[in-house]
């Protein structure tokens, strides 16, 4: 019996989003552990021996020990037969990856600090200007990949890959965040979103939760 892989961390988390998508769309046997957030866990010593950095997600396979939600989604497609999602040839494999820092470099900073200072932050205490800012600096980043998708059905290739799912988790909060009535709208990624959403459970079970 192969043993199960323990997952540190909430399922509200961005990041442990995307890897129990893979591990679910790959069949992986997980153990999570609730981590993050309200649930506390990652200033513990015990849990900075795993994470120095007082992350989730983490991952515990028997003695190897693995942060940061992407490797971790790669080291799912390479050891459990993830070639749909991570394709073996170089050149599909450099441009899924190159989505991938590029969320991480670009989008992730501007998405992540508006969802912070929108649905962190109560209402009452919301600095309009400033928002205002980064839903300007957000939607910069999202134009792009609405420029990528103009005509694709999927980020790299005719299927999903990695880069979707990573992107999924971004386009949708940026869509259902309640307090960004005023944003630009990017159609070719909301057309995107309702594609992935039809045909992918991993969306729907992982990702498309109450956002927190």
């Amino acid at each position: 019996m192969s043993r199960k892989i323990k997952v540190w961390g909430r399922l509200t988390s961005s990041n442990v989003k995307k890897v129990l998508w893979v591990a679910h769309d790959l069949k992986i046997d997980i153990d999570r552990v609730e981590a993050g957030g309200k649930h506390g866990v990652v200033e513990t010593p015990e849990y900075k021996a795993l994470n120095p950095n007082s992350r989730v997600p983490t991952i515990e396979d028997g003695d190897f020990v693995l942060w940061e939600s992407n490797s971790i989604m790669r080291y799912f497609c390479e050891k459990f037969g993830g070639e749909a999602l991570y394709p073996a040839d170089p050149q599909a494999r450099a441009d899924i990856n190159r989505w991938l820092d590029w969320m991480l470099s670009v989008l992730v900073p501007a998405d992540a600090k508006l969802f912070i200072s929108t649905m962190r932050v109560p209402e009452a205490q919301h600095d309009r200007a400033a928002i205002a800012k980064m839903v300007g600096a957000a939607a910069r980043a999202y134009d792009i990949m609405n420029k990528r998708l103009d005509g694709r059905k999927y980020i790299v290739g005719e299927r999903l890959s990695l880069a979707d799912i990573a992107f999924s988790v971004h386009a949708d909060r940026w869509l259902r965040n309640p307090f960004l009535q005023e944003k630009p709208d990017f159609p070719n990624n909301t057309a995107w979103l309702d594609r992935v959403r039809g045909n992918h459970e991993g969306f729907r079970k992982f990702v498309e939760i109450p956002l927190e």
